[in-house]
């Protein structure tokens, strides 16, 4: 721990009032030391994470944290607030305030390190000690390591029965009886705190319910998966986990209680209790690699929200894996057309004909390698779609049924389609019970066999030639689109660009666009220039606001102002986060308004786009350039002259502010 605080990264007396006050006040000090090298980008880092879900813990622990590219090697930084920091904690403000930052390719030896500090947060020894020490020295010693924890008030008292994780417990009821038996798995998006400290937590809450546990954790670090023994000899299982549990099958027929991480920090005896009472009722879940059929007491897969939730994952991990191809292939198929003109999509093979000073040749070969990784769009998005729903097994499938898609001409839609049915076909083998003998080939040859079968038989014979139909009718339809119809989708394409900046709606009307790239028609090229323009509008109309009137902002708002320039130049929506996580109701509904008007704009101009991405770094490749950036300008003040009225009316209700105040924080956007 020692590479990871010193007492230079320690500060005993924070005097931030906001979060985000303090997480610029500990990594200026990480600055300062070389360990950090922009800090507004790594502070927009901070602020993502936490608008994700905030890293405020009951206990009064505030751990803001984030891998970034700006981040020189793994680093913490200490703050303690007499006054305390809201950090969206149930039981109130944090005066222990501990900054994580790990770069985005931190080793395992650190980031092992990392957890183990997480670990350490849920001992009341620990954080007591650090309470009262004065010396910063001492407190960056004492989260080494490098310093004795004072003793607990009865140090002479054995421990309570049960056991801590992956360790043996005794029953606190009879020697003769079984110890109820628990596998836990933890997991966070970032993999650094939460999952540590929720394990952590749980295996402090069976010691005192003399409860045997055994966790494994899902983090950065890497994770090493439970012996199977000991999944077949659990009572019941937890799941405590933010994203995807990896191999969920391997959790079949036991009693599960599927829950967030921060339920495994705050209530751990609550999921023991739950656990208990399901493993007491004989309910159990059949795990296909998807969430389980009990889910927490809760909703289960007969609730339409519930599976609302749960087809949105599944689509956004289908998305997410798609958009690298997209940027890569998108962008050299757009730098070929800069270089060669539209009709080098028509050249010949460069590996028939490639001569090495001929500027064409090089536009063919860029075009012809965009061209390739474009091809897998559709492939990739439908076996990813299958992952998400069931795991490894169902990546072929997926795979195929993509393929199928493109074969049969169903486009972006017969995408989606064999996605899902690859998923639902594994899941649906996987809930047939077998010899144990067949286990071990299930995953590799049975259920990838009979399922893409199975989807084969459904995308060419049943649902393909429809599907293939639908494709038709809307690109038909987007050729045709003119007047008030394109406007309106224009409209529609804005505000779902707008209202969570990179989130879900955002990335649905994103893949929207660049799957009408996969076969670039009139109206496509209409719908992707208009999202990339409403997609910048966010950023650089908090810019504007920041910089025609930035009494209106806190001190830290107005530096992040200036970073939203370039990051909305770049259509980089992320870059309005920080703003929207501070004041949502005014922020969000104002560039929401500011895309619409873009999009209307952009379609009513019938500006079109052949590039995914880059902004007005490919305003070349853009038809009718001029009438487009119009387009932006105008969404962009229209935005931005909201939110100063939005917010200066709010000052006019609640007085003046000094301009080093931060916002207080209402939603977590």
């Amino acid at each position: 721990m020692s590479e990871l605080i010193t007492a230079e990264l320690v500060d005993l007396d924070l005097s931030a009032g906001t979060k985000h006050e303090a997480a610029r006040s500990l990594a200026e000090r990480m600055v300062a030391e070389g360990r950090v090298t922009d800090l507004d980008g790594f502070l927009a880092d901070v602020a993502a994470r936490e608008a994700q879900m905030p890293t405020g813990l009951d206990g009064g622990i505030g751990i803001p944290h984030c891998r970034s590219e700006h981040v020189t090697m793994p680093t913490l930084a200490f703050g303690h607030s007499d006054r305390g920091i809201d950090f969206g904690a149930a039981d109130g403000p944090a005066d222990l305030i501990f900054l994580i930052a790990a770069p985005t390719g931190a080793d395992d030896d650190h980031l092992t390190i990392l957890s183990a500090l997480a670990r350490r947060l849920m001992d009341p020894d620990f954080t007591g000690s650090l309470r009262a020490e004065r010396d910063p020295g001492a407190a960056a010693a004492l989260i080494r390591g490098e310093e004795a924890i004072p003793a607990g008030p009865d140090p002479d008292a054995s421990p309570p029965d049960g056991a801590a994780a992956n360790g043996p417990a005794t029953d606190s009821a009879a020697p003769d009886d079984e110890p109820f038996r628990i596998v836990a798995v933890t997991s966070c998006p970032t993999g650094i705190a939460h999952t540590y400290m929720a394990a952590e937590s749980l295996a402090a809450a069976a010691r005192a319910e003399g409860v045997v546990l055994d966790v494994e954790t899902q983090g950065s670090a890497g994770f090493e998966r439970l012996d199977p023994g000991l999944i077949a000899a659990a009572d019941a299982v937890i799941w405590a986990h933010d994203v995807e549990v990896r191999d969920k099958a391997r959790f079949n027929g036991k009693p599960i209680v599927d829950t967030g991480v921060k339920a495994g920090i705050n209530r751990p005896a609550e999921l023991i209790a739950e656990a208990r009472r399901k493993a007491e009722r004989g309910e159990v879940g059949t795990v296909a690699g998807g969430a389980p059929e009990q889910n927490d007491g809760a909703a289960t897969g007969g609730d339409p929200a519930h599976f609302g939730i749960r087809l949105r994952t599944y689509l956004m991990s289908g998305v997410s894996y798609m958009v690298p191809f997209v940027a890569a292939g998108g962008l050299l198929i757009a730098l070929s057309f800069a270089i060669g003109g539209y009709e080098i999509a028509g050249a010949k093979s460069v590996a028939d004909h490639f001569v090495w000073g001929e500027a064409d040749s090089w536009a063919a070969l860029l075009n012809q390698i965009g061209t390739a990784a474009f091809a897998f769009l559709v492939p990739v998005l439908a076996g990813y779609i299958a992952y998400g729903m069931a795991d490894r097994p169902a990546l072929v499938p997926g795979f195929v049924g993509g393929a199928i898609a493109l074969t049969i001409n169903a486009g972006f839609l017969g995408g989606l389609a064999a996605g899902l049915l690859a998923g639902a076909a594994v899941m649906a083998i996987q809930r047939v019970k077998v010899h144990p003998t067949l286990r071990g080939i299930m995953p590799v040859l049975v259920i990838p066999l009979l399922a893409s079968v199975v989807v084969g038989f459904l995308m060419f014979i049943v649902v393909g030639k429809p599907i293939a139909s639908l494709q038709r009718a809307l690109t038909d339809g987007l050729n045709g689109l003119s007047g008030s119809n394109a406007i309106i989708l224009g409209i529609v394409l804005g505000l779902m660009m707008c209202f969570d900046m990179g989130g879900p709606l955002n990335k649905v009307a994103y893949a929207f666009a660049v799957g009408g790239l996969a076969d670039p028609t009139p109206g496509s090229l209409k719908v992707m220039a208009a999202v990339m323009a409403a997609g910048m509008v966010p950023p650089l109309a908090m810019a504007l606001a920041t910089t025609v009137r930035g009494r209106l902002f806190s001190k830290t708002e107005q530096e992040n102002g200036r970073a939203a320039w370039v990051l909305g130049a770049s259509f980089i929506s992320e870059g309005a986060i920080p703003f929207a996580a501070a004041d949502p109701l005014r922020v969000i509904p104002s560039v929401m308004a500011g895309g619409a008007v873009t999009g209307a704009l952009s379609m009513a101009f019938g500006c079109t786009l052949r590039a995914p991405h880059g902004g007005f770094f490919v305003v070349p490749l853009i038809g009718n350039p001029f009438p487009y950036l119009l387009a932006i300008a105008a969404g962009t003040v229209v935005a931005s002259a909201l939110v100063v009225l939005l917010k200066g009316m709010r000052r006019t209700t609640e007085g003046p502010a000094p301009a080093s105040e931060e916002p207080k924080v209402s939603v977590a956007a």
